[in-house]
């Protein structure tokens, strides 16, 4: 079966993790958000790719939350005694792979020839194709003013009130090659566990009319009324959208057929279902590599049972 899943960070990294050890090598392939990509000391810093690409290396750092694991942080201490801006933190180990993307670009690569290329050198077998190589970039209005994706969530921590979301470059943006490809000829689209409203959201607005609608499935990321990683739950009651897993469902209502729900969240299932979704009830979080599988089998398991 192959299958493509659509992946912002964390959550959908780890349900990665997941189907990569349930499915025959090759057939997973991740479309990776790239609108909170960001250049930090004239490198490129793809977060959510990245993210991906060292959980399925089994290199991500656990600990810290980002990066690779057996983390230093020499560089950084030596740009911040030079005086340049510190508040984005970069690992000595995470540095290596950005100067080899940086430079792998300079030589005019593509956003997905470096991805594809990191993870031959990963001896990954998984493709991670970020959705687009044109420029997208996630932009919030908050109440002092406009800010970056990076500058919201990691300089400012956010703490500014957040009043809208614009994703700049998207309408003069294309899906990649490889990418449109991939979900053209997939068995199962699957939308990982992610902020719908930040991380999938700039996916989607590219590949939409491409998804198959019998055959994508939406994983919620907000278990019990409360988001397991991240302000999904905060940005979205900001926005004025329920935040709980119907209003998560009502984001992916029209190009996702079926939504899975996690076990606390039960009693949503009418309501789900009257949106017209054909509703999987499950143990959703995946405090480890074991529930990560255990998930991902369920939700091949339940694809594999859809009429036709």
């Amino acid at each position: 079966m192959r299958v493509v899943l659509l992946a912002g960070g964390t959550g959908a990294a780890k349900l990665a993790v997941g189907l990569q050890a349930e499915l025959a090598p090759g057939d997973l392939t991740v479309i990776t958000n790239t609108a909170d990509d960001v250049d930090v000391w004239g490198l490129r810093v793809c977060p959510d790719t990245d993210a991906v690409l060292y959980r399925l290396a089994g290199i991500f750092n656990e600990e810290a939350g980002f990066g690779v694991a057996g983390e230093t942080f020499a560089v950084h201490g030596q740009m911040s005694r030079l005086g340049l801006p510190d508040w984005f933190w970069l690992g000595d180990r995470d540095l290596a792979f950005h100067i080899a993307r940086t430079e792998m670009l300079g030589r005019g690569a593509r956003p997905t020839e470096t991805a594809l290329d990191l993870g031959r050198r990963l001896g990954l077998q998984t493709q991670v194709l970020p959705v687009t190589d044109d420029l997208v970039r996630t932009c919030f209005l908050t109440d002092k003013g406009w800010l970056g994706f990076q500058e919201y969530f990691v300089r400012e921590k956010l703490g500014p009130r957040l009043e809208q979301i614009e994703f700049k470059g998207l309408e003069q943006a294309q899906t990649a090659p490889e990418a449109r490809a991939a979900i053209r000829t997939a068995d199962l689209v699957v939308i990982g566990p992610s902020n719908p409203l930040i991380s999938i959201a700039p996916i989607t607005a590219l590949v939409r009319s491409d998804l198959p609608w019998d055959r994508t499935l939406a994983v919620s990321p907000i278990v019990g009324g409360r988001s397991l990683k991240g302000p999904t739950v905060d940005m979205m009651r900001a926005l004025g959208k329920p935040p709980t897993a119907l209003g998560v469902a009502e984001e992916y209502r029209g190009f996702s057929g079926w939504f899975v729900l996690d076990d606390l969240d039960a009693e949503a299932r009418p309501a789900v279902e009257a949106l017209g979704y054909r509703v999987v009830v499950t143990d959703t979080v995946m405090p480890d590599a074991e529930a990560a599988r255990r998930l991902a089998a369920e939700i091949i398991g339940a694809a594999g049972s859809r009429p036709g």
